[in-house]
């Protein structure tokens, strides 16, 4: 009875434990989809950017199709908003964090620019995945 005893409350403390690490993780990621929008909002595509993995294995799928490769995702921020007024203010919405795995989280949400050339905006989906202790955006899903 008290090995009983004592692994429900092992296991009580795990589960506990665990909640929080998520939670803690949760919180950093939303702290750094908020310093993007900072970053976006200060037209500064590059500090945007740092927290994708920079690597030709990074995926971005949009509209107009899949885009492979940290470099070709930043040459085409930068072609379709080559300006402040372009990119207008960013504002992510609706965050919500899914633990896929040890190293892998899915957060989606939803995302708006307000601009003088009109407001857009839209939904996204991104995986989030653990490389050398950085939480980084491995694929990004954006309609």
């Amino acid at each position: 009875m008290k090995k009983q005893i004592l692994l429900i409350a092992l296991l009580s403390f795990l589960s506990v434990f665990s909640f929080a690490q998520n939670k803690k993780v949760s919180g950093k990621i939303v702290a750094a989809m908020h310093q993007q929008e900072k970053s976006w909002n200060n037209g500064d595509i590059d500090g945007y950017m740092s927290y994708y993995w920079n690597s030709d294995s990074l995926k971005f799928i949009a509209k107009s199709g899949v885009t492979y490769g940290w470099k070709p995702v930043l040459d085409h921020y930068k072609k379709a908003y080559p300006d402040t007024i372009k990119m207008g203010k960013l504002t992510f919405s609706e965050i919500r964090v899914k633990k896929l795995g040890c190293h892998y989280l899915m957060i989606t949400g939803s995302w708006k620019i307000n601009r003088a050339a009109g407001n857009i905006g839209g939904y996204y989906s991104l995986i989030w995945r653990k490389i050398k202790g950085k939480w980084l955006i491995v694929a990004d899903h954006t309609s």
